[in-house]
């Protein structure tokens, strides 16, 4: 329960309006580390969820596969230059990504992922190295600024950190090919 208590104090210091300000001023902050922090405070809170509710998680997702498509439907979501320009200037649209990336895509992964075998697993990391190689492109080659309060220069740097974390992922993907996982399990 350690474990859900820092994903909560995490939660709560990503929603702290100084904390939120300084995030969504730099492009690559507010893509590449305020929205994976909050999916790691749902992963972190997610074991208070497990134990609360066991049968919801037994019977919506008993295999893995509900939870990763949520997770991946929610990625896609928060990817899309449009939501992030939203997400500044809506405030809707930025509770929404305080409630929907911690528990729509933190808690699912997290109680999806064990559930998982290799083959499922490898799927994800192909598919989020691929999407991110794709977002890359889209921001580095785009000659338009694709988000209205962002300027193009940060758009590219954005896209470089996507090059960085396609690589980083196929990578790792491809090393756990060649390991032998008995010793683990």
């Amino acid at each position: 329960m350690k474990q859900a208590i820092y994903g909560l104090v995490l939660y709560i210091f990503l929603m702290l309006p100084p904390v939120v300000t300084l995030a969504e001023s730099v492009m690559a902050i507010h893509m590449h580390m305020q929205m994976p922090l909050f999916v790691v405070a749902g992963f972190l809170m997610a074991p208070f969820f497990q134990k609360r509710f066991p049968n919801f998680f037994a019977k919506w997702n008993s295999n893995g596969v509900p939870g990763i498509i949520l997770f991946m439907i929610i990625v896609l979501y928060w990817l899309l230059p449009r939501t992030m320009d939203e997400a500044l200037t809506i405030p809707a649209v930025e509770i929404f990504k305080f409630i929907s990336l911690p528990f729509l895509a933190g808690i699912p992964l997290r109680d999806s992922w064990k559930k998982l075998g290799s083959l499922g697993k490898n799927i994800i990391y192909v598919s989020l190295s691929v999407l991110f190689g794709v977002m890359a492109w889209l921001y580095i080659a785009s000659p338009t600024q694709l988000c209205n309060n962002y300027l193009i220069v940060e758009q590219k740097t954005l896209g470089w950190g996507f090059v960085f974390l396609a690589l980083a992922i196929m990578i790792y993907f491809i090393q756990t090919l060649f390991i032998d996982k008995s010793e683990y399990e």
